[in-house]
């Protein structure tokens, strides 16, 4: 089945999922989902074809640095990976002269960094579109293939209750957009102090976001659809590691959790995974887990947003 381009999205930046109307949200989700089944049926598009996307990274990786490459080709384009020890912006040269020289060799850039004034600076001086990654504010791909995944495994979205375990960070704050897009009731269990961004929450609930903040996790997960977490200390934190520990003491999942969701409830992890801290290695194996599915789309809702932005 042909996937039609969604115009709106056409040369525009993804950098937050905030940025998306309900309608371009639920688009993209559905036709990521329809370039999934086409590629399984053996339809080989070559939608980007003789286009280039520049990957930036200042962080490891290896689902974003893995599935922007494929997505290209198997959108019949081309990727070129940088890091930070090639190009030494802030240091060898600006971001904004990054930007205006990149902007005359690609047609797109993805960029996984620390901090999220970086995304926003080379959006401001690129003339192609900017992609996120991540950031230390948001990761809006991960969120894209977790609610695939989702509308996959339940069929739709609508009436679902999905329940954040762990740190309020840069998932979470995107989990709180997707939400807000969807129509999927959001809890976040979080010890006081890791708490999601409060301008982020403010903005989602006055565009009618159903979310509440829980402090008992384990109360969080009665009855929920989904139970998903992430790891207590992200890159960057790890200074902060012994605090963070104590603080989630109590937090770690385990397949006995599992009791309390829906009968038809699932668990998700958007790794990688820290075994014995925010979940068991029993959890992410368990046969109620999709976290590999979620693992597997995001090629896909990569392709999708390189798709349509491109």
């Amino acid at each position: 089945m042909q996937v039609e381009k969604i115009e709106s999205l056409k040369s525009r930046d993804f950098i937050s999922l905030a940025d998306l109307s309900k309608d371009e949200f639920g688009q993209l989700l559905d036709s990521s989902i329809q370039l999934k089944r086409n590629w399984k049926e053996g339809i080989r598009p070559d939608a980007l074809k003789h286009k280039t996307l520049a990957m930036i990274f200042e962080k490891q990786s290896l689902r974003t640095r893995s599935t922007f490459d494929i997505a290209m080709y198997q959108l019949g384009g081309h990727s070129i990976l940088l890091s930070q020890n090639y190009i030494g912006w802030g240091v060898r040269e600006t971001i904004k002269d990054v930007a205006h020289n990149l902007e005359r060799w690609v047609d797109g850039v993805m960029a996984r960094t620390y901090g999220h004034s970086t995304l926003l600076e080379l959006a401001k001086h690129s003339s192609v579109p900017i992609i996120n990654g991540l950031s230390d504010l948001l990761h809006p791909c991960q969120l894209m293939a977790d609610y695939m995944a989702l509308k996959e495994h339940f069929g739709s979205l609508e009436g679902l209750t999905l329940t954040f375990v762990g740190d309020g960070n840069n998932v979470c704050n995107s989990h709180i957009n997707a939400a807000m897009l969807s129509g999927v009731h959001l809890r976040i269990a979080c010890p006081e102090g890791f708490d999601p961004n409060p301008e982020i929450m403010k903005a989602a609930r006055d565009r009618g976001a159903s979310i509440e903040i829980m402090r008992d996790p384990r109360e969080a997960c009665e009855g929920t659809d989904a139970i998903y977490t992430d790891v207590w200390i992200s890159m960057g934190q790890e200074e902060d590691t012994e605090r963070r520990k104590q603080a989630f003491s109590g937090y770690t999942i385990s397949s006995y959790w599992f009791t309390l969701m829906s009968a038809r409830g699932v668990f998700m992890h958007d790794l990688p995974a820290h075994y014995g801290e925010e979940c068991t290695e029993e959890a992410v194996y368990h046969e109620r887990s999709i976290v590999f599915e979620q693992a597997e789309n995001r090629l896909h809702a990569q392709k999708g947003v390189l798709f349509h932005c491109l």
